[in-house]
């Protein structure tokens, strides 16, 4: 069992047969029911008022987004500043990202991404976390039309084999699990880290005490992040969640794509010889798909006219974003 991040507030541990009510599973999200979902899962609470509380306020918060097409730098902008923790001023976040069809889906940046991993090349350990099992990735980076591309910049990271991030020790006097790596002329990028494990987010402040009133447990279901960032590309921030994980259905912030959950088979023979790993070790294989700005753009002002022209309501774009159309 992975330990609590702190005592002050409680986390709901894992369902079980019986006892502990079982947590709604979340539909696969999009943009247009993430609203239903979120309403659905903060609805497991004993206290009616709070129920009603909580379902007007996403309600109205979640159109205000749609309604405005809010970009992630405004909503940024917006946050108030608040006090942290010396281990906590790495924290970041982010919206998810709606990308084209046949692309990757974008998912939450999560709070512990930093800057200062450090850049390896193909074939380099991210992990020396001697509790983890192993793991092999070989992935490939291609545009829509299955051509590779070289030269992106890669951020990979996840938590150790307790469920923690290494900003979260203290005495952190260096990145661990977590690098830098760019893609090769195939697209390609391979590494060894170990498996993703699930674990609670940090509860021990108002986030932890408004899961614990609405009935909601803090777990987030194992995970590996990628940001991959390349000009003239879309920036993609996403993560792969191993399937089967008791949380995969459940997660705490809304992490999890059906596309985006995969399977993980054990490195062979040949794939051992090839990459010089140990074979018999946990093997992840993936291809992530960009795109770039200028179609991600053209989608969204697309998107943008569409919802709007369902809301009746008489705006414009200006610099891909609505405003009032007073001609």
């Amino acid at each position: 069992m992975v330990e609590n991040y702190g005592a002050s507030s409680k986390c709901l541990g894992r369902p079980t047969a019986t006892g502990s009510r079982r947590p709604s599973p979340l539909l696969d999200l999009t943009i247009d029911n993430i609203t239903p979902n979120t309403n659905r899962i903060n609805s497991q609470s004993n206290n009616a008022r709070l129920i009603y509380l909580m379902t007007r306020l996403v309600t109205h918060l979640h159109d205000f987004a749609r309604e405005t097409r809010l970009s992630t730098d405004e909503w940024m902008q917006a946050q108030l500043p608040r006090p942290v923790r010396p281990n906590q001023q790495r924290r970041q976040t982010c919206k998810k990202r709606r990308g084209a069809p046949d692309s990757t889906e974008g998912s939450v940046l999560g709070p512990f991404h930093t800057h200062d991993a450090p850049t390896l090349g193909n074939g380099s350990k991210m992990a020396y976390d001697p509790q983890g099992e192993p793991l092999f990735c070989l992935c490939t980076v291609k545009d829509r039309h299955g051509n590779p591309i070289p030269g992106v910049k890669i951020d990979i990271w996840e938590t150790d084999s307790s469920g923690h991030y290494d900003v979260q020790h203290e005495g952190r006097d260096e990145p661990s699990e977590r690098c830098v790596m760019v893609s090769d002329e195939k697209g390609m990028f391979w590494f060894e880290c170990i498996k993703p494990v699930s674990y609670p987010i940090p509860h021990d402040g108002p986030v932890g005490k408004l899961l614990a009133q609405l009935g909601r447990h803090c777990w987030r279901p194992a995970h590996l992040h990628f940001m991959f960032e390349k000009e003239g590309w879309d920036h993609l921030i996403t993560a792969l969640y191993v399937r089967g994980d008791p949380y995969e259905t459940t997660d705490a912030v809304f992490g999890v794509k059906k596309s985006l959950i995969i399977d993980l088979d054990t490195v062979d023979k040949d794939i051992a010889q090839q990459y010089g790993v140990k074979e018999g070790i946990l093997y992840l294989k993936q291809d992530f798909v960009l795109v770039t700005e200028k179609e991600t753009q053209e989608l969204r002002d697309q998107n943008a006219r569409e919802a709007i022209e369902k809301l009746g309501l008489k705006v414009k774009l200006v610099d891909h974003l609505p405003v009032p159309d007073l001609d």
